[in-house]
């Protein structure tokens, strides 16, 4: 299905954020790695922005399974100047000629889309995709590398409010083995190693949870299900108990944040990106009706389980607030509408 640019006032927001680090990238030669998601997309319009109105001379390469697809959709990205389609597979693709300055990593599907795979595909995905990412870094010269690994790398879920970075230091947290969270992190320390021996710094995103323009209102978030919900008028219906706390990072913030981290984060080091402005699972579905359609309605079918352990998935950002300046803009209220207003006008 064709899309449509996102909203002009958000890329807009993204270069007053990112300002600096868009300077740094004054003619950097990029490959971006899942550059047609969800994600992606947010880093190539607002890169291409910044692009033509700082003249950057930035040139990108975008590695994707389907460069058709991509062109069908999103035209005004794939065809401008400044990208080049690189069709193929993570895990196995052709190096593209010439010499490159950074790369961000941002390919493999969210963890919920993953939940039905086997362990050895998304080991093969994941893991066999970094090392094919290092290894273009290596023959291209590439001096800066950021990974965007997920904020599941900690579980999914703890008992504490807000978690650091260094939660995974303090606590001997088990993860699944073959899983999702436990692949991802032992790409991170791929990452994290082989840059050691290549001169090649490496910097860690680790995102939480997201709402913007281009969710998917029909997949596993539960934010995107709600919107989905009151966009047609309908009750909000909430399968579970409604505790679990979670919060949402509006997606030019999230752009503002990955570029910062590309440039300016430091070698080795690994920040949060999300919002510490959290909500029950309950209290986001009630603002979601309030906010877009009041009087639908929400309906809790789950009940609490007396003594059950909290259930948080909320990052701790002073890391990136204090080390690199980094703030959130966009509020909960502010960023369900500016995605509901996107989505109307399909």
């Amino acid at each position: 299905m064709p899309y449509k640019p996102l909203p002009d006032e958000d890329l807009a927001n993204v270069i007053v954020q990112a300002a600096a680090a868009f300077e740094a990238l004054k003619d950097a030669r990029v490959l971006l790695t899942g550059g047609t998601g969800f994600f992606g997309h947010w880093l190539l319009e607002s890169l291409l922005r910044a692009n033509r109105e700082m003249r950057l001379s930035v040139r990108v390469t975008v590695l994707t399974r389907d460069a058709a697809r991509f062109r069908s959709e999103s035209a005004w990205v794939a065809d401008d100047a400044a990208i080049t389609l690189l069709e193929g597979d993570v895990r196995n693709f052709q190096f593209p000629d010439g010499s490159f300055s950074h790369i961000v990593h941002a390919a493999t599907d969210s963890g919920g889309q993953q939940s039905g795979r086997m362990d050895v595909e998304l080991y093969d995905d994941i893991l066999r995709g970094m090392q094919r990412v290092l290894d273009f870094a290596h023959a291209s010269g590439v001096k800066r590398i950021l990974y965007v690994s997920t904020g599941a790398v900690y579980g999914r879920s703890t008992q504490m409010l807000k978690t650091p970075e260094n939660y995974l230091e303090q606590r001997e947290v088990r993860l699944p083995e073959g899983s999702y969270e436990a692949t991802k992190k032992a790409a991170e320390m791929l990452c994290l190693e082989r840059s050691a021996f290549d001169s090649l710094e490496c910097v860690i995103a680790r995102p939480f949870a997201f709402v913007g323009p281009r969710l998917p209102l029909d997949a596993h978030f539960a934010i995107g299900n709600f919107l989905s919900a009151a966009m047609r008028n309908e009750t909000i219906v909430v399968k579970g108990d409604g505790t679990p706390r979670r919060s949402w990072m509006y997606m030019s913030d999230l752009a503002a944040w990955l570029w910062t981290l590309l440039v300016r984060g430091e070698d080795g080091r690994a920040y949060n990106v999300g919002s510490e402005e959290a909500y029950s699972i309950r209290e986001a579905a009630q603002i979601t009706a309030e906010t877009l359609a009041p009087g639908i309605g929400v309906e809790i079918q789950g009940v609490p389980a007396m003594g059950a352990a909290m259930n948080n998935y909320v990052p701790s950002v002073e890391r990136a607030r204090v080390e690199l300046g980094l703030q959130v803009t966009v509020s909960l209220v502010e960023a369900l509408r500016k995605t509901a207003q996107w989505y109307a006008a399909m």
